[in-house]
């Protein structure tokens, strides 16, 4: 097994206090991982490790087998909340190619290469078509897609993503989820993804972080779509459902 990510007695102490400690777990590549647990429990703080922003307090971490690096390219990442902040009159394609740029506006033409590689971006999540539109007047959906292509224009091995279905319908979180695990299909990406509800990802999840007692833990997915595990995870009676179908869902007992 090829592994993306991983965590050898790991645990992380902000402020003093330990956020989270033995982290004993390996993420293989390709997996499409959701990372869970009540608020405050330390979701977001995984990822600011994975992505090098942040050093275990004990124990190694290796992503992509290297210790994390602040900026690795090799690695694609949409924030929380990451639309919100984007100005009225930035373009989607303007915002695919802030990955390359970073915060250089407008400094002359692009190269062909960089050209390319945003028309690929925007390809991959399906908004070419919206590419020359202003992000303030596209849906939250089509937001969510060019965000994910901005975190692909390196053509990451790794995409981590911070509650990407947040405030969106129904059928926007159905079309962003389904892109994630065609991405995930079509070029081996491994995907972590920081979730409220795991709902809406049963269907292409393969595995779960789960951040549990002061705790971190993972498992194949059908391991933690447990009554018992989410009860004791959310502190609060969870039923779990199988469809005749055979699709699995989670509800409030």
């Amino acid at each position: 097994m090829n592994v993306a990510v991983s965590f050898d007695d790991v645990s992380i102490h902000r402020n003093g206090n330990v956020v989270w400690s033995e982290g004993n777990f390996t993420i293989p590549q390709g997996a499409v991982v959701g990372v869970i647990g009540p608020n405050g429990s330390g979701k977001t703080t995984l990822l600011e490790m994975v992505l090098g922003l942040l050093a275990p307090t004990t124990g190694r971490l290796e992503v992509l087998g290297a210790e994390p690096t602040r900026g690795n390219p090799h690695i694609g990442y949409v924030p929380q909340n990451y639309t919100a902040a984007i100005g009225d009159a930035v373009r989607c394609r303007d915002l695919v190619e802030l990955g390359i740029t970073g915060t250089q506006w407008g400094l002359g033409r692009s190269h062909s290469d960089q050209t390319d590689r945003v028309d690929a971006a925007l390809a991959s999540v399906g908004a070419s078509d919206f590419a020359g539109r202003r992000m303030s007047r596209i849906s939250g959906g089509q937001q969510q897609r060019v965000a994910v292509a901005q975190a692909l224009v390196h053509e990451p091995d790794l995409l981590l993503l911070d509650e990407p279905l947040a405030n969106l319908d129904l059928r926007n979180q159905h079309e962003v989820v389904a892109l994630l695990g065609e991405l995930s299909l079509a070029t081996g990406l491994t995907v972590l993804i920081v979730a409220h509800d795991l709902n809406p990802l049963l269907s292409i999840l393969t595995g779960a972080v789960y951040l549990l007692d002061g705790h971190a833990h993972y498992d194949e997915i059908g391991q933690v779509v447990d009554e018992e595990l989410l009860s004791h995870l959310y502190g609060t009676a969870i039923r779990v459902v199988r469809t005749p179908q055979g699709d699995l869902f989670t509800r409030n007992a």
